[in-house]
């Protein structure tokens, strides 16, 4: 009789089928609750359930289609990620750890206060803070500008590879005024010289050709995420508050990447972190690594 099979079959706890490959891929990419969020494969399979084995097939596909990005410091949003609203979340980051430091340098200095981030080959403005200066710095939130032409972008320039920056900009780098660097030879001296001032940026009239700025990198595990800058009128004496610069940076990139302050390897280490206490001779040092064309 098929009575009792049936009556047995129908008792029995149904056997729900395993989640299809995007569901699968969903779970993964929910895990990275932050744009900043970096996870290992440990991580990612503790948080979905998923076995260990099929986590890692699933992260390997979604790093050869770019939604993720896997480095030694683990996997975190990949460029398509970040485009579909997830790189605004980022910036959201990003401000909301520099709001009180970009504050901090306007009242200290009487300067206009810049942040902002590379997209492409520019440098986008996120936030601006500045008194009655302000005025005459004609920058806003949201704008952009070449990055090669700013300190805000050779920051963040020269923490990158080489390569990178010759991918960003191509031949499409320009001059804006006759102290504008233009062409991708000089870029790179410039950028060398940046690092060997443990990553701090000089622009003097190069984007305007009345203002001045200095700025140094906010900077994650996987390298620049940001950078923060001093603008002043061409005169002025940058040099003397480029300390200050420089550890606003620094301290942001401690509040969005704890663990990364921890010490790492040279090899590790893009760029040299610059030093908590400046004094006048660790200063000098600096600025006699190379000048540049910003004296």
């Amino acid at each position: 009789m098929t009575v009792p099979f049936a009556r047995e079959h129908a008792d029995s706890p149904r056997r729900e089928l395993p989640p299809s490959m995007v569901e699968r891929m969903t779970l993964i990419l929910d895990s990275f609750e932050r744009c900043s969020a970096r996870l290992t494969l440990e991580d990612v399979a503790r948080s979905t359930n998923l076995p260990r084995s099929t986590a890692h097939r699933i992260l390997d596909q979604l790093v050869r289609l770019d939604w993720l990005r896997h480095s030694a410091a683990g996997y975190s949003l990949g460029r398509r990620a970040l485009s579909l609203g997830g790189q605004a979340n980022a910036h959201d980051e990003l401000r909301g750890a520099a709001a009180p430091l970009l504050h901090d340098l306007q009242m200290k200095t009487g300067m206009v206060v810049h942040l902002g981030v590379l997209e492409g080959g520019e440098i986008h403005y996120l936030d601006k803070v500045g008194g009655r200066f302000a005025a005459s710095v004609p920058s806003c939130v949201g704008g952009r500008a070449p990055a090669h032409s700013t300190a805000l972008g050779k920051a963040i320039l020269a923490g990158l590879a080489p390569e990178t920056v010759d991918e960003l900009l191509g031949d499409r780098i320009g001059r804006l005024t006759d102290r504008t660097i233009g062409d991708i030879g000089t870029l790179h001296q410039e950028l060398n010289r940046i690092r060997r001032r443990r990553g701090l940026a000089f622009e003097r009239g190069e984007c305007i050709a009345s203002l001045a700025c200095a700025a140094a990198a906010v900077r994650g595990p996987e390298g620049p995420v940001g950078s923060i800058s001093l603008v002043g009128y061409v005169q002025a004496p940058l040099e003397k508050v480029a300390p200050l610069v420089v550890d606003a940076a620094r301290t942001v990139s401690h509040v969005l990447y704890p663990a990364a302050a921890k010490p790492r390897s040279c090899r590790q280490m893009s760029v040299v972190a610059p030093e908590k206490t400046w004094s006048t001779a660790t200063l000098d040092r600096m600025m006699a690594a190379g000048t540049g064309d910003w004296l």
